[in-house]
């Protein structure tokens, strides 16, 4: 269909505005969290399941929105989203405990996967090719900023308004979202009757969900606790199933065939440990400032601040980085000093100044926004016309990497702190993150054989 440019800059102006605030909410309860488990009356374990499980419901919702994207009308599918999305928002706002709360988060979840993939396919649909490259240049700052902003502005709410502040701002925010939808949104994307394969979307499901459910529980219950075992025993045997089931059909539910292809599969297990890392600090960092210092939520996004506005200022320029280094160089400095700001983190004490995790939190964070996408084009750039599974099956297995990851290192700092110190648990956890990134080391140096970037 043919639409006009001032039609396109409406929709791109609209969707601009949906993935901010939902973007947003991805990240802005990191810092709430405390607060969040005190008003709740949740422990910390329990409480990091508000950021992990919304990760781990985003990593779900992602195989089926290529799905979704082609079998239902742009603007319907589009708005329905928005609308997921603002309930799940307001069952937030009005819950009065964990569980209603933890559902209210997988709504969000739920609606801001469908909304995230869809951006780009009707960015990349309704644009030129000669000007793609500047949309979407502008679409990945500003989506790139908001989750880097959020902890900060959660901080301020938390301290002057209260922690359910952070959804009504979302709340406003996605109303004038969906107005503006109702009146620009077309129908930009075609659609096709397409069979929907009930059966490996559930198996997909109970798989990532078993697993990290049962990760996240050792924590807190035991290995040989059946909350532990029973959803692990689950999510393997269902993974085996759906694995088999995918190497069987002509027309998989998501192709498992593709990572035959070494240098791929190199690239999604170092973006899962990188997630995996990335998510797990995401969390620990405002507990530590809050929990173990004692400072206020806002002091808390001060201090985390810096890091992840220097992950938003080195992404954009990541790619020409990875064009003038190849993915070799740079996938073994990006995992070395990300190793060292977390022994960094493991060597800090109570009278250590915030300022030095501050700026130990920048180097971690500055090695992240090298890593995250290059990791991502050399792996794409391996398989050929299998860019959508690709992208589907590492996106999916990084966000649930780095939901366990969140469960997994709350879990050793809580375990660890309470038999010791809360520092002495903090500690732990930093050298943990430092023995994962050196096995990104390790990838890097023995695995990754290229020595500059080739396109195949």
């Amino acid at each position: 269909m043919i639409i006009t440019d001032k039609k396109r800059t409406l929709i791109f102006i609209n969707v601009l505005i949906t993935c901010i605030a939902s973007s947003m909410l991805a990240t802005a309860l990191t810092t709430a969290l405390p607060a969040i488990n005190t008003d709740l009356n949740i422990d910390v374990i329990t409480g990091q399941w508000l950021t992990s499980g919304y990760s781990l419901a985003m990593g779900i919702m992602m195989p089926l929105t290529a799905f979704l994207i082609t079998r239902f009308q742009t603007r319907k599918l589009y708005i329905a989203s928005i609308l997921i999305f603002i309930l799940g928002l307001v069952i937030c706002v009005s819950a009065p405990n964990f569980y209603v709360m933890m559902f209210g988060r997988i709504l969000q979840a739920s609606g801001n996967g469908i909304l995230t993939s869809m951006a780009q396919v009707v960015l990349l649909s309704i644009y030129p090719p000669e000007k793609r490259g500047s949309i979407m240049g502008w679409y990945g700052l500003s989506i790139g900023a908001a989750p880097v902003i959020a902890p900060t502005l959660a901080g301020i709410l938390v301290d002057s308004c209260g922690w359910r502040m952070i959804f009504y701002v979302a709340i406003a925010i996605m109303i004038v979202s969906l107005f503006f939808a109702l009146k620009v949104f077309d129908n930009v994307l075609d659609t096709a009757k397409k069979k929907f394969d009930v059966l490996s979307f559930v198996l997909s499901a109970f798989a990532f969900g078993g697993i990290t459910l049962g990760v996240g529980n050792i924590s807190k219950s035991g290995i040989s606790h059946p909350n532990t075992y029973i959803p692990l025993i689950v999510g393997v045997i269902t993974a085996v199933i759906f694995v088999f089931r995918q190497l069987k059909l002509s027309q998989p539910f998501l192709e498992l065939r593709i990572l035959k292809q070494k240098d791929y599969t190199l690239s999604v297990i170092g973006s899962m440990l990188l997630y995996f890392v990335m998510m797990g600090s995401s969390i620990i960092m405002p507990l530590y400032v809050q929990n173990i210092m004692g400072c206020s939520a806002t002091t808390s996004g001060i201090v985390t601040l810096p890091g992840s506005l220097m992950m938003a200022i080195i992404s954009p320029f990541a790619g020409k980085i990875y064009d003038k280094l190849g993915i070799k160089r740079l996938f073994v400095v990006g995992s070395a000093v990300m190793c060292i700001s977390n022994i960094g983190m493991f060597l800090i004490g109570m009278n250590t100044p915030l300022a030095v995790a501050a700026l130990l939190n920048v180097i971690r964070c500055l090695s992240i926004g090298c890593l995250m996408m290059p990791l991502v084009t050399w792996g794409m750039s391996k398989i050929g016309g299998n860019t959508a599974h690709g992208t589907a099956l590492l996106t999916s297995l990084r966000t649930i990497a780095g939901a366990i990851g969140s469960a997994v290192f709350v879990g050793i700092m809580t375990i660890v702190g309470e038999k010791s110190t809360p520092i002495h648990g903090l500690n732990i956890t930093f050298i943990s993150m430092a023995m994962v990134s050196f096995v990104m080391l390790l990838i890097s140096l023995f695995g990754v054989k290229e020595n500059k970037n080739k396109l195949s």
